[in-house]
């Protein structure tokens, strides 16, 4: 395992991927961690902002184009911009099942399922993770 093939990337990929890392971690938290205290909303905010980083870095990423300039991969980042603050706002108006819904599944299919997918040939953390 070797960071070179991401810090020699361009802009903004090594932030994409450092933000994603580090949401990986606080989200993993998140879900483990005590619901409900203040420890949890701070984390939450975190995280939610790394989130968006993440889906707003994706737009500048277009090294896959498949429409346009574009990969499907951007309709994710798309439904992360709609679905972190729709998330947030369950929260603060008490629609815990709906808070939590949400937020599995940004955790689940927009950070673990779209980083699997970073791992095939060919991608930079294939190349991070497994070699050249």
């Amino acid at each position: 395992m070797s960071l070179g093939p991401l810090l020699s990337s361009p802009f903004p990929i090594p932030w994409h991927a450092f933000a994603a890392f580090t949401a990986l971690a606080v989200g993993g938290a998140q879900l483990a961690l005590p619901k409900g205290t203040p420890r949890h909303r701070a984390m939450g905010y975190v995280w939610v902002a790394l989130m968006l980083v993440i889906a707003i870095s994706s737009f500048w990423i277009q090294q896959i184009r498949l429409i346009g300039s574009f990969s499907p991969i951007h309709i994710l980042s798309i439904l992360v911009l709609v679905t972190a603050p729709l998330a947030v706002w369950y929260a603060h108006t008490h629609r815990v099942a709906a808070h939590r819904g949400a937020m599995i599944k940004l955790y689940v299919f927009a950070l673990v399922g779209a980083g699997i997918f970073t791992l095939l040939p060919g991608r930079i953390m294939h190349a991070v993770v497994f070699g050249q």
